[in-house]
């Protein structure tokens, strides 16, 4: 019988060690967006790991392998999309990952790769899963339907000539 309880009582601390590291996760990832949102790249220290990697088919050119390159990815969004904000809409974690349905807001005024500036607002929902490593954000893969983000900007379809 002491056996157990024994047994019981640890798997109970280890189910509410994991919801807690997974609520502390959670927090993470939203402590990173709100940094993002508010321009506050020096914060990123305190949520990213120095060696970030981030993956999206949306945007399979922009490589993402360091801190560095990571604030230089969201500097060059903020020079497209100086006011763009995400709001995470759904977010939940499991273990290592937290995963979120979120939206981006913003409004297009630089170019962004090929497409001049449109001037015209962008709100666009993607699907974000992140995996933390004692406690930053270690690998982000991202992804939003670009035909989505272009029709709203007024470049698709694509002007006649």
């Amino acid at each position: 019988m002491y056996r157990l309880l024994v047994v019981v009582l640890f798997a109970v601390s280890v189910t509410l060690s994991a919801r807690a590291d997974e609520s502390q996760n959670i927090q993470v990832v939203k402590a990173m967006a709100a940094a993002i949102n508010d321009r506050d790249l020096d914060a990123l220290d305190s949520y990213v790991q120095p060696d970030i990697v981030r993956h999206s088919g949306a945007t399979p050119s922009v490589i993402v392998t360091n801190i560095s390159e990571f604030r230089t990815f969201l500097e060059n969004d903020f020079a497209t999309v100086p006011d763009s904000v995400q709001e995470i809409d759904i977010i939940f974690g499991s273990g290592e990952f937290v995963a979120m349905r979120a939206r981006y807001i913003g409004t297009q005024k630089g170019p962004m790769g090929p497409f001049p500036a449109s001037n015209k607002k962008l709100e666009l929902p993607f699907i974000g899963i992140l995996r933390l490593e004692s406690g930053k954000v270690a690998e982000i893969w991202v992804e939003w339907d670009n035909l989505n983000a272009l029709t709203q900007l007024g470049h698709f379809p694509p002007p006649e000539k």
